[in-house]
């Protein structure tokens, strides 16, 4: 007991040096971005936040203050006047060169660490060196790169301090590439944050609250051979692990050697340190064995997994792995008593073996247990008469303090918490992910700019009662149930969905789902909200499931089993064909991905057996087809009666200009205006004390208008055709059938739905930094209720390359084989040598869905040679419905580089806007042109019928071209054209024609 207590007092008296760690702290940011993006790395990633978790509510310090400005004038107007211990940068801002404006900065503030965050991966100039910033990262949207840019910065800023006077252990990681080293850091900062936390509910007082969250083993990054082996040779007697690449720096010059000398030249002066080697050449795996070091390979699709079991298994960050000569596992332990429990019973050899290597006490330094590392790392087997001697001893000093720590507690959901009137509630850490951001910002913008509501007194405009899981969620149950091996399977979808269906859900979330099902009793929507997807640059929309969920049986444990099973199916999305085929196209690792879910209030009202607003659609700041007065800059919405559906999946609906609400460019005439108004809708089907399934769309109906005449949005909505009159009247009150074209709305302003689109699109745009994609639905009532516009979704639309001057002179379009007037994107290509052509000798509309199935037996083998191509073929390219065009979907088309939509005697329709697919092609920078049946649009089929055939399908003709086609489009002007190569033969005989 004296022994005990000498221990205790030792420990109270060292305390005081606990308190000195971690003096530096990052307390102050100055970012210089969008409004969007200060939003998102203010309100969803919460540094502030994130950070002051790690004290458990302490209030040990004041937690990091972020400042945002939009330009470099005010930056260094601020930095007058205020000291800030990090500036971040965001790249993605009009004119914005961040290296200049660093060394602006640096000029004016002599040291202060300047960071450049940037959307997407940097040329390979600006990976390598930029003198205005310290370090760059690519950033994903994932908020844990947001806390590890801090602590990594405090780390290097307190390291030299906490390591002499405490021994704080170092991870050095040597990497150049700012979209490894993003991936990376956030990986190894968690697995810390994991083990803290772990430890902190243990925590005997606050001081050893105090101790175990400063005491944590600091990353130190290295960009060059030189500066890691200064870090090296600086903090040997600390280094914890050591992971670089294989390829970079070395005295100046881009070394294919450096990693592989850099590890040898480690472990022959220290061979106790793990090491872990990282490429992007699997051959390089037997360099590092001989080293030795552990390796994984930068392409592989588990290379986020990888990365973690070196960090849990050889860092010392997960269990402790007990394993024989031969290192094969016999036995692990999670915690110092099961670590206890375990010495006792391992055979003297595997319990030698484990302290020569020093994997005790590296084990006790990851998990911030310095005091007992510091004391068991000395001793050697000569210290001791015998090994169970040695044994005794190791296990007197673990029991030691063990003792000194409290059990953990487990903190339970208190249904009391939950106010079911509350705008926007969150579960689980981590990301909101991009949906769910996108809905936040739409209730912080609501709740900034009280003028809108002013201004549109006689309509509620709000956003529907929201719960998300955060990314946390999606971890747990994955870890849980050992799923990552899904990222490398090649399953068909029902599979997926069938493994996630039959796997374990987290029974933390289980427990809050029924808490908040026990106030909530209202139709929901069970909504993906990933990472990446509505993110500006690589956007993954409408590739994840939505599930609509009844929620109205009497049963509380039948309505949690139906909304737990549409949780997991959408988890089950990220691993299904389409998002792993696009993620193929944008080189991003399906392992990469995480996925928040959203559980919304789905608006509408019951109508008999159904469930559906009034209107919904979906509204575009930027119009990519302008139409006579129309302008690109005055937006463009598409709706529709009744659940979304038929607008995303571009079938039937009305487009019109906010700016211009009377001109419907696809209803000029009687005739156009009944054959393109909308007769059919999509409603929930109420379970009405049943419980069906959850899969696909089952639970949503397609409606007959005619059925629902009696209901408020037809009677409202509905003009009505007189076919004794050859005219359709504005009003549904008059015998005859309906014809939905919303005149009530958009000429006789029921409510000023054009006005609220302007603005609101105007506000968001603003607010993001660029044009934006909103959806929105509409309630009426007939009860003296204001009717309510509900913002359902907002996301970036995809970066125009605005910065690229395109010209097509009037020579070109002479000389080109396609012209369109209205083609989406700004690029020049010349890399187009393989073409798909749906032959218009054999095209049959009521066979689209089979064409869609040959078009996608020609992408995967042309996925397998790495070949893009121009697919070309008439009607609505990713349309739903296949009377409309070719229901091809993403993985159908995964490897096309441009899309011409033609027309034909046969299926002639108005383009589509609003949809997924549109939004996924834009973003990938596909060009889509529309061959319109107007002057000065054609498509020239005697020329591509002339190319040479690679094969001939009973629709499709592959074609393979001698020479790469010219394809220009103008995002200014909307202009498109494809031209012969310059030079060729093709190109001659089109001259000469043209001449004769």
């Amino acid at each position: 007991m004296e022994d005990k207590m000498r221990f205790l007092g030792g420990q109270s008296r060292k305390f005081s040096l606990y308190h000195d760690l971690m003096q530096v702290k990052v307390r102050d940011i100055l970012l210089i971005s969008s409004p969007y993006d200060a939003w998102v790395m203010e309100e969803d990633s919460r540094i502030s936040e994130r950070i002051v978790s790690e004290y458990r509510g302490l209030n040990l310090s004041r937690p990091p203050r972020l400042t945002w400005v939009s330009n470099i004038e005010e930056a260094l107007e601020l930095l007058d006047v205020r000291f800030f211990d990090l500036v971040i940068i965001m790249p993605h801002l009009t004119n914005m060169d961040c290296c200049d404006m660093g060394r602006r900065i640096k000029d004016k503030i002599p040291g202060i660490p300047v960071a450049m965050l940037a959307h997407k991966q940097l040329a390979v100039n600006d990976e390598t060196f930029c003198d205005g910033t310290d370090r760059q990262f690519v950033w994903s949207g994932d908020a844990e790169l947001l806390v590890a840019m801090v602590k990594n910065l405090e780390d290097l800023l307190n390291v030299e301090h906490d390591t002499s006077e405490v021994g704080i252990r170092v991870i050095i990681v040597v990497e150049d590439s700012p979209r490894y080293l993003a991936s990376f850091l956030p990986i190894l900062y968690k697995e810390l944050v994991r083990q803290t936390q772990a430890v902190l509910e243990e925590g005997l007082n606050s001081e050893h609250r105090l101790l175990t969250m400063r005491a944590r083993p600091k990353i130190l990054t290295a960009r060059t051979y030189e500066e890691a082996m200064v870090l090296f040779e600086k903090y040997e007697p600390y280094i914890l692990g050591v992971i670089s690449d294989v390829r970079f720096p070395r005295m100046g010059i881009l070394d294919g050697n450096s990693g592989i000398e850099l590890l040898k030249s480690i472990k022959e002066r220290r061979d106790d340190i793990p090491l872990l080697l990282t490429s992007n050449e699997p051959e390089n795996k037997e360099r590092a064995a001989a080293v030795p070091a552990c390796f994984v390979d930068k392409n592989s699709p588990d290379l986020m997994s990888e990365v973690r079991k070196f960090v849990m298994e050889h860092l010392g960050f997960g269990d402790f792995i007990f394993r024989d000569l031969e290192n094969n596992e016999v036995a692990r332990a999670s915690s110092l008593y099961s670590l206890e429990k375990t010495l006792r019973k391992i055979p003297k050899d595997i319990f030698m073996r484990h302290c020569q290597l020093n994997d005790f006490s590296r084990w006790f330094y990851a998990r911030t247990e310095i005091a007992l590392a510091n004391r068991i790392r000395p001793l050697r087997e000569k210290d001791f008469p015998d090994v169970e001697t040695h044994r005794e001893h190791m296990l007197t000093l673990i029991r030691e303090r063990r003792l000194q720590r409290q059990q953990g507690v487990i903190v339970s959901f208190n249904p009391k918490d939950f106010d079911p009137d509350t705008d926007f509630l969150k579960i689980g850490a981590g990301s909101l992910g991009g949906k769910a951001r996108g809905m936040a910002f739409i209730c912080s913008m609501l709740a900034r700019n009280s003028w809108l509501h002013e201004k549109y007194e006689e309509v509620v405009i709000t956003a529907p009662r929201t719960l998300t899981i955060g990314t946390s969620g999606f971890d747990d149950f994955m870890e849980m149930n050992d799923l990552s091996y899904l990222a490398t399977t090649d399953l068909e979808d029902d599979k997926v969905a069938d493994i996630f269906r039959e796997a374990f859900f987290p029974g933390w979330i289980e427990a809050q789902l029924w808490a908040y099902l026990k106030e909530v009793k209202y139709p929901l929507s069970i909504r993906s909200s990933s990472l990446l997807e509505d993110a500006q640059y690589q956007a993954y929309a409408g590739l994840y499931q939505t599930y609509m969920i009844p929620n109205d049986h009497s049963d509380i444990e039948q309505r949690l089993k139906q909304l737990v099973d549409a949780i997991k199916l959408v988890w089950a999305s990220t691993y299904y064909k389409a998002p792993k085929s696009f993620s193929q196209r944008v080189n991003q690792r399906t392992d990469e991905e995480k996925m928040g879910v959203i559980i919304q209030e789905v608006a509408g009202q019951q109508y008999g057996d159904y469930y559906f607003p009034a209107i919904s659609g979906v509204g575009q700041s930027y119009n990519y087809y302008p139409f006579g007065k129309m302008k690109p800059e005055h937006g463009v919405a598409t709706i529709a009666l009744g659940i979304g559906k038929s607008v995303v999946d571009g079938e039937q609906c009305i487009r019109f200009s906010p700016k211009y609400p009377k001109i419907l460019p696809q209803c000029p005439t009687l005739q156009d205006s009944l054959k393109n108004a909308q007769t059919s809708f999509y409603g929930l089907r109420l379970g009405n004390g049943e419980v069906y399934d959850i899969h696909g769309d089952a639970n949503l109906e397609k409606l007959d208008i005619a059925d629902f005449e009696d209901s408020v949005p037809v009677r409202r909505l509905a003009s009505t055709y007189l076919a004794d009159e050859g005219r359709i009247r504005d009003t549904a009150a008059i015998p005859g059938p309906k014809v939905v074209l919303f005149a009530p709305v958009l000429k006789h302003k029921l409510l000023p739905l054009p006005g609220v689109l302007t603005d609101v699109l105007k506000l968001a745009e603003n607010g993001m930094g660029g044009p934006v994609e909103m959806e929105f639905c509409i309630n009426i009532f007939e009860d003296g209720r204001k009717p309510e516009f509900n913002l359902l979704q907002l996301r970036p639309m995809s970066a125009r390359a605005d910065l690229n001057r395109i010209d097509i002179s009037d020579q070109e379009l002479k000389d080109a084989v396609c012209v369109s007037s209205h083609a989406l994107g700004n690029s020049e290509k010349d890399d187009i040598v393989d073409l798909l052509i749906v032959r218009p000798d054999s095209f049959d509309v009521a066979k689209t869905r089979q064409i869609a199935m040959e078009i996608s037996a020609i992408n995967n083998r042309l996925i397998k040679q790495n070949r893009k191509y121009l697919l070309a073929g008439p009607g609505r390219w990713g349309s739903a419905d296949h009377w409309l065009g070719i229901p091809v979907e993403w993985p159908d088309i995964s490897n096309v580089s441009a899309i011409i939509e033609t027309s034909c005697d046969e299926l002639k329709v108005e383009p589509s806007q609003g949809s997924h697919f549109f939004h996924n092609i834009t973003t990938l920078g596909i060009n889509y042109l529309m061959v319109l049946d107007k002057p000065g649009d054609f498509m020239n089929w005697e020329w591509f019928q002339n190319q040479p055939t690679i094969e001939k399908g009973e629709f499709i003709s592959h074609l393979r071209l001698p020479a790469p086609v010219i394809l220009k489009v103008d995002g200014r002007s909307s202009q498109g054209v494809i031209l012969p190569a310059k030079g060729s033969e093709d190109y001659c005989l089109l001259r000469e024609c043209i001449a004769e």
